[in-house]
């Protein structure tokens, strides 16, 4: 009789089609996963183990019917919450970008929140499971992108309670939080009023570096790892 193979583990990745959610689908594809992606743009990936799912992310009902659907076919044993929005301004201008600071609120808060509530308790019962948030190392505040720097500080407070409430269970939940990392984003020319700051190291974080880092939380040797934001800075955040 032939051994019992093991199924498939299955990841969700939001932010896929680019930047440091395709680095993260690409390197948990390369590992064996399967992954289904969540996002507003056609996929860029192409491989027998990715499914790509187009919605906005910030449309609650899709998401919720996705994510459903994903959930009944088979069960997930990871959640990757990369995608990302960037839009800044300085004060007096605040505003003027009360439409900018409600679209990364929803983003990166209220569809944080959505998939932990969906995907976290399902995990719980299964009694395993792993949770990233891409974050930022600006949380602690930047000048001109308070607004970003706010909704990526409610996702770390939201993030650790969350991994408070599941710590006993085998599910873990953590931030990975970069440096100014090589994407699309940098290029974006909603937040040409905020330059990117390169990195002590002298070069732009690689989206790959981070992808290697949330593999590594997602696999069985991270299983004491949980509650943390870890940054992957180039030295950005060392004394000076």
């Amino acid at each position: 009789m032939a051994p019992h193979a093991d199924p498939p583990r299955r990841a969700l990745v939001t932010g896929s089609s680019s930047g440091i959610g395709a680095a993260v689908a690409a390197r948990l594809l390369s590992e064996g996963w399967q992954v289904h992606g969540l996002d507003r743009t056609e996929a860029t990936l192409a491989h027998p183990g990715f499914t790509t799912h187009r919605l906005d992310l910030t449309d609650h009902i899709a998401t919720r019917e996705a994510v459903a659907r994903l959930h009944d076919a088979a069960p997930l044993q990871a959640l990757v919450h990369a995608a990302g929005l960037l839009r800044t301004a300085p004060l007096g201008a605040l505003r003027d970008h009360a439409e900018d600071a409600a679209a990364m609120w929803q983003l990166h808060v209220d569809t944080a929140t959505l998939l932990a509530d969906l995907l976290l308790p399902p995990m719980v019962r299964a009694g395993r499971g792993r949770a990233v948030f891409i974050g930022s190392r600006v949380w602690r505040g930047l000048a001109g992108r308070s607004q970003y720097a706010a909704t990526k500080a409610a996702l770390l407070s939201l993030a650790r309670s969350w991994a408070a409430e599941v710590v006993h269970t085998g599910v873990t939940v953590n931030v990975v939080s970069p440096a100014a990392t090589d994407t699309p984003m940098l290029a974006d020319p909603a937040r040409s009023s905020s330059a990117p700051r390169l990195p002590p190291i002298g070069r732009l974080i690689r989206p790959a570096e981070v992808a290697a880092l949330v593999s590594f939380l997602l696999g069985p040797d991270a299983a004491a790892i949980t509650g943390q934001d870890i940054a992957v800075c180039g030295g950005a955040s060392l004394p000076r």
